[in-house]
């Protein structure tokens, strides 16, 4: 069981609630990015103040740091956690990447194939060389050596490709907004794609953010998870095509209109409960409970608790969520 945290707490309440998962048996704990705070720079904090919790990146973007200065980060993580990190890539999203940092959005898939070899090699080796498709680096050391040789890293993946390259060459796949039968397809492509590179299917763990509102009734947690449902499917191309395809075209077309017109509020007003109750956690804590074990039956090995909360009660909101889906 992990939790993940993608903005609405600020960096040293995460250091708190990591602490309180910790205490509370949550074997890893995981840290966006975005606008919510340079995440390795939490996770270092989390690392010294904490003792066994793996600690985690959910994800990092492959385009808004350098491969090289990717691998540097990890390792120091690493370093301060003594073992414990995981990094988790991905390629962000158009929408992100050259609006909010000015860098042209090319070549995601080459690129990430690309951050992964380099960032291994640079962990492994101390110093990396690397001739890509899409990076080349003529050369790169470290002025420390890495903790250990082997930083396992994690493949943020949400369609039958990239599920299919995380299986080929990650230890691990990161799902979100998962339907039960989205987790089943999930685990059947990464499969697939384990197996084409002569991998232990085994060797790949499948895990996936799921996020959470917990309240003392049904209808306060779906107002709450709400505005993440109406700005996903509004903003991000890639999430409305993946809440359409879990059977929810019409819904997610019209919060996409909802989101032209009048933005986050006016998205959020037009989300329908049935969404909310496929794609996440939200209800009381004997529910979220429940929808986990039904995330566990359809194949998901690594369920990670994500709190969507926000507010000047956001700390002791998210607190609330996590224990009451401890494991």
């Amino acid at each position: 069981m992990g939790v993940a945290f993608s903005g609405g707490v600020p960096p040293t309440d995460i250091v708190e609630c990591v602490q309180l998962a910790e205490a509370l048996g949550y074997e890893s704990a995981w840290v966006a990015e975005g606008h919510g705070g340079d995440q390795f720079a939490i996770l270092g904090a989390c690392a010294v103040a904490t003792r066994q919790i793996l600690l985690g990146t959910s994800i990092s973007s492959v385009f808004v740091r350098s491969a090289t200065t990717i691998g540097m980060a990890a390792a120091t993580v690493d370093h301060l956690s003594r073992g414990r990190f995981i990094l988790g890539l991905g390629s962000s999203h158009r929408v992100q990447v050259e609006p909010e940092h000015g860098i042209a959005f090319v070549q995601p898939t080459a690129r990430l194939r690309d951050t992964i070899a380099i960032v291994r090699g640079l962990v492994r080796d101390g110093v990396v060389s690397h001739r890509g498709e899409a990076v080349t680096i003529e050369r790169f050391d470290l002025w420390f050596p890495p903790h250990k040789p082997d930083i396992p890293i994690y493949m943020a993946a949400l369609f039958p490709r990239m599920l299919e390259i995380a299986g080929e060459v990650a230890q691990g796949v990161l799902l979100t907004w998962p339907t039960p039968s989205a987790i089943a397809r999930a685990v059947e492509h990464v499969a697939i794609g384990a197996r084409r590179a002569g991998r232990e299917v085994a060797a790949v763990d499948v895990a996936s953010l799921i996020p959470c509102a917990v309240a003392d009734t049904a209808a306060a947690a779906r107002d709450a998870m709400r505005p993440a449902v109406g700005l996903y499917a509004g903003f991000f191309p890639r999430y409305n095509r993946l809440l359409a395809e879990a059977g929810f075209g019409d819904a997610v077309r019209a919060i996409k209109d909802a989101f032209d017109r009048g933005g986050r509020e006016g998205a959020a007003k037009v989300v329908p409960d049935e969404l909310i109750d496929t794609v996440a956690l939200a209800g009381t804590p004997e529910a979220c409970r429940n929808r986990l074990a039904a995330y566990r039956r359809a194949g998901l090995a690594l369920p990670i608790v994500s709190p969507r909360v926000a507010g000047p009660d956001a700390k002791e909101t998210a607190m609330a969520a996590i224990r009451a889906c401890a494991p």
